[in-house]
């Protein structure tokens, strides 16, 4: 029996370092200057960077899943970390005493010398400050500075201008996902196209909108996302599943059901087969949240399941697609199996999460 222990040690021990190696990393922004980086079989922490620029206001991969992107807000930086390593590669503010800058969206390019970006200028007079219009903006990230900024067209400003971003596989064309989809050119941000997805093939449909986050099927030609429609009659809404292709530009969509009153950005597992988001109905004590699962080849809505409502809350998916988080207004994520849609387990966190986003990877 005395021989065996140190077999069952060494036996158990390698069992630990095998799980450990299989397990992935969930990434979040924590207040006041934090990026967490957390083991996504038992929830650790097991790093935490401070990002000298302030608050992580968005975080994001690169294409090509090498680097993480993070736009802060205490100063309107730019930090940009290997996505092995979680070493900051280069960091820096656009703000100075005088000028200040407010992002509303962005994206780096595949090269990753230029990050696009959308939002205001703010700048300090005597006794005000003045906002600019809402702009394009791009930024040159070895020059650290932003090297263009235009104006948007009149028409092009929406009510919050937050539409999502998104960049052809040539670099070429910047998209922005709004009321209307503009396709933009890259070298001088004149608007090419105004795709109406309020007049799709459908006459009875008007007034449709992509989400406002977008989600690729792991293929940068291909975008997925969940939208809205009304019927022009008696405006009765619906919402589906709506595809992109960033070359041909060609739109299609595909209703699911009644809209309800708020739906979270989709999050597709990495077959590309699976989409999940939350669905919101009711307010306050009347209030209800639920898991919707989708198949994305037959664009049909598979499952659904009840889950506890929090007032404010973010909705995010693990690498591998199996696992389905609830974070966000507190320390703590809820894990849920993304198969049954059932409960599992509660990871307490050292610092309050952000609305930052989330992003997972492969270790």
């Amino acid at each position: 029996m005395n021989m065996l222990r140190p077999a069952l040690a060494l036996f158990a021990s390698a069992f630990a370092f095998v799980s450990s190696a299989c397990a992935g990393t969930v990434v979040l922004g924590g207040y006041p200057d934090q990026l967490q980086f957390i083991n996504d079989i038992n929830g650790t922490v097991v790093q935490k960077v401070t990002l000298e620029t302030g608050l992580p206001a968005s975080i994001q991969l690169s294409a090509n899943r090498s680097r993480i992107y993070v736009r802060t807000l205490t100063t309107s930086g730019i930090e940009v970390l290997d996505a092995t390593s979680h070493k900051v590669l280069t960091r820096f503010s656009l703000n100075t005493p005088v000028t200040k800058y407010r992002f509303s969206g962005g994206i780096p390019d595949a090269s990753g010398h230029y990050f696009y970006a959308t939002g205001w200028r703010m700048d300090k007079e005597i006794d005000r400050y003045r906002f600019s219009r809402p702009q394009y903006f791009q930024i040159d990230m070895n020059a650290r500075k932003i090297i263009r900024a235009v104006d948007m067209a009149d028409e092009d400003i929406s009510e919050n201008s937050r539409g999502a971003l998104a960049i052809s596989p040539d670099e070429k064309i910047l998209y922005v996902f709004d009321k209307k989809l503009r396709v933009i050119s890259t070298t001088d941000f004149k608007v090419i196209q105004r795709i109406d997805l309020a007049k799709p093939d459908l006459p009875w449909k008007q007034d449709i909108s992509m989400g406002s986050a977008l989600e690729t099927l792991r293929d940068p030609r291909h975008y997925v996302s969940l939208f809205q429609a009304e019927d022009p009659y008696i405006h009765n809404k619906v919402f589906g599943i709506a595809h992109f292709d960033l070359v041909t530009r060609n739109f299609s969509f595909h209703p699911v059901g009644p809209a309800p009153k708020a739906v979270d950005r989709l999050q597709v597992t990495p077959d590309g087969r699976d989409g999940y988001t939350v669905v919101i109905n009711g307010e306050y004590g009347n209030q209800r949240c639920e898991f919707w699962h989708f198949d994305l080849n037959a664009n049909i809505a598979m499952n659904k399941a009840e889950f506890p409502c929090r007032r404010r809350f973010y909705f995010g998916m693990s690498e591998d697609g199996k696992k389905l988080y609830i974070y966000g207004a507190g320390f703590d994520v809820a894990v849920y199996d993304a198969k049954s849609l059932k409960y599992e387990t509660d990871w307490v966190l050292g610092n309050d999460i952000t609305m930052s986003g989330i992003i997972t990877l492969k270790q």
